[in-house]
């Protein structure tokens, strides 16, 4: 194991998205809209707020009194994974065109990942683009989705098959927040944190196992420094490769198999973190039968997510040919092809299509309970 770095100082809560003309920030920690003039992000002289039913009662009217002398409205959805459809998103644009909203109206997104993405996608779309803002509630909206300017909406079929890339102009991540999210929702967050480590950063994985008790104790200090540097690696990642034609591919570790998971529970009983929880094991596991990383390491990982509580097995009742029909839906299949993440090592992930069928299907028969362990304890 490489040596494990002190706590760093309070970070300074500030990442920058470089995007060319698109190029954003995204601030982070307690109040951390307190020292901005978000009237400056707003195009015109309305605004939209989109939230939804659970987070809306918390912070809607705090929110609209950030944007002093601009006229604020608010539409509030239904709340969770299955209303992120076509169904919602005319919810948004109804009020939009009832409300007699113009190309100058912004739209912000208050909530978690649902939210954002559904606005982030009604504003690409809306009179053929108008401006948004994310403020993120939840951690894993603060280190994932508000990040990057995917927005879409799901469809029976299979998850975020609709559409656009679309950057935010700001993205407020005030932890505060956090203060009212459930402790369930606030551990499936934690697998999108661990995802960049696994994925870029081996430092930060070592970080995170040491210091994961003062993480979900929700220690300030130490919660930010996870969410600043997620972002930063995301970030870096995103302005790389802005619409996924390479590298920002492998921001999808675990997630095809995840994917299948809440498109075969039809987006209930599992909240998105899990099921990528689970999908990112069982990635594990497809390189271990590709040798580039050992069953000691996938235990190690393991015994993490088994502290934040998470699932480290998809549904029992979930069967390998449900895996291999929705996962050649997925989005990231191209010509009939999966393409999935893999580590080369710990801290290094790579877009494999050369995994083998023969390993595949033996990964699946063993998550599925249908083959002995591939030598990773159970």
């Amino acid at each position: 194991m490489t040596s494990v770095p002190s706590r760093p100082a309070r970070p300074s809560g500030r990442v920058n998205v470089c995007l060319g003309e698109r190029s954003y920030s995204i601030h982070i920690g307690p109040g951390a809209a307190d020292s901005l003039k978000l009237t400056d992000y707003v195009h015109g002289k309305r605004l939209l707020i989109v939230t939804n039913e659970t987070v809306g009662p918390l912070y809607l009217d705090a929110i609209g009194r950030w944007f002093p002398g601009v006229e604020v409205d608010s539409v509030v959805l239904p709340d969770g994974e299955r209303y992120k459809n076509l169904e919602g998103l005319d919810i948004i644009f109804s009020h939009l065109l009832k409300g007699g909203h113009d190309r100058k109206t912004t739209l912000v997104a208050l909530g978690g990942g649902v939210i954002g993405d559904m606005t982030g996608f009604a504003a690409a779309s809306y009179q053929r683009g108008v401006p948004f803002i994310q403020i993120p509630t939840s951690l894993l909206a603060q280190v994932d989705s508000s990040v990057g300017g995917k927005t879409g909406v799901n469809h029976t079929l299979g998850k975020n098959m609709i559409g656009a890339f679309y950057q935010p102009r700001v993205v407020i991540v005030d932890t505060d927040t956090l203060d009212t999210l459930p402790e369930r929702e606030f551990r499936a967050g934690l697998a999108e944190i661990i995802k960049y480590g696994l994925i870029a950063d081996l430092r930060f994985f070592d970080w995170l196992e040491a210091h994961l008790d003062d993480i979900l104790q929700r220690d300030e200090e130490a919660l930010t420094y996870a969410i600043q540097r997620s972002c930063q690696i995301k970030a870096e990642i995103v302005a790389a490769d802005e619409t996924e034609q390479g590298r920002r591919a492998i921001l999808n570790f675990g997630h095809t198999f995840g994917h299948a998971i809440e498109t075969f529970l039809h987006y209930r009983q599992w909240v998105h973190g899990e099921a990528i929880s689970a999908g990112m094991l069982m990635a594990l596991r497809l390189s271990v039968t590709g040798g580039t990383i050992s069953p000691a390491e996938v235990n190690r990982i393991k015994s993490v997510f088994e502290r934040c509580g998470l699932p480290t097995q998809p549904p029992a009742h979930m069967e390998a040919d449900d895996f291999k029909r929705l996962m050649l839906r997925d989005k990231k299949a191209l010509d009939g092809q999966m393409r999935l993440v893999t580590l080369q090592s710990l801290g290094n992930a790579r877009v494999d299509t050369q995994f083998g069928e023969t390993h595949l299907n033996a990964v699946l028969s063993e998550a599925c309970g249908d083959s002995p362990s591939l030598n990773v304890a159970p």
